[in-house]
């Protein structure tokens, strides 16, 4: 399982849990997992105290890990995570990514399936 720290589980589990249709296995105040539906491994969000998030891209280009999902719809879903409370940052990788950044502050990616 993958395990994003943050400062409120449950409501990045339900920010991801909308964005990528997976299921809420279990949720608290410290720790949420949510299913993918299809199979695979899980996601977990756990509360770490005085957490901050990580930028995008540091001035000298290095950067820390980020997650890509595949999707059907490229624009539909970047609209979808935009209305559930992702923003755009300015810095773009390429153009078969779309880099958002979700309520917590992790870049994540979002990348057309085919």
């Amino acid at each position: 399982m993958v395990t994003i720290d943050c400062a409120d589980p449950v409501a990045l589990a339900a920010f991801y849990g909308e964005l990528l249709g997976w299921e809420t296995r279990h949720v608290d105040e410290h720790f949420a997992i949510l299913d993918n539906p299809e199979g695979g491994s899980p996601l977990g969000f756990g509360r770490v105290t005085g957490y901050r998030p990580e930028p995008w891209t540091e001035p000298d280009g290095s950067k820390h890990f980020h997650l890509d999902f595949y999707v059907d719809d490229l624009d539909e879903a970047t609209a979808r995570a935009l209305a559930l409370g992702a923003t755009e940052p300015q810095y773009q990788h390429g153009r078969t990514l779309k880099v958002l950044i979700d309520p917590a502050g992790h870049p994540f990616g979002l990348a057309p399936l085919e």
